[in-house]
C-alpha cells in the first residue's frame, strides 16, 4: 500500500481483536496509540470516539475461550500515530 493511500483518519470504532468486525490491520500496522483522559493507555482492546469509551483489559484474567476480560470505561479517546510525535 502506498503512502498516499494511508490516511492520518482514525476510524471511529476499532479493535485489536482480529474476529472483531472493527478491526483494520493497515492502520493497526502504524503503531496506534490512545489518550484516554488525558493520559496515555497501552491496554486498550478497542475504541469508540463519538461514543467515548474504551475497552481495556482486566488484568490477566481470561474469559472461557481464552480472550481477555475487558471492562468499558466512558470518557474522552484521542486516538494518535506514535511515529507522528
Amino acid at each position: 500500500m502506498s503512502e498516499t493511500s494511508m490516511s492520518d483518519e482514525f476510524p471511529d470504532r476499532l479493535s485489536v481483536d482480529p474476529n472483531s468486525p472493527y478491526y483494520n490491520a493497515d492502520i493497526l500496522q502504524r503503531d496506534v496509540g490512545i489518550r484516554f483522559k488525558g493520559i496515555e493507555k497501552t491496554n486498550v482492546e478497542e475504541y469508540c470516539i463519538s461514543e467515548g469509551w474504551v475497552r481495556v483489559t482486566a488484568g490477566s484474567a481470561k474469559d472461557r475461550y481464552g480472550n481477555p476480560l475487558t471492562i468499558k470505561v466512558h470518557g474522552p479517546v484521542e486516538p494518535y500515530f506514535r511515529d507522528k510525535k
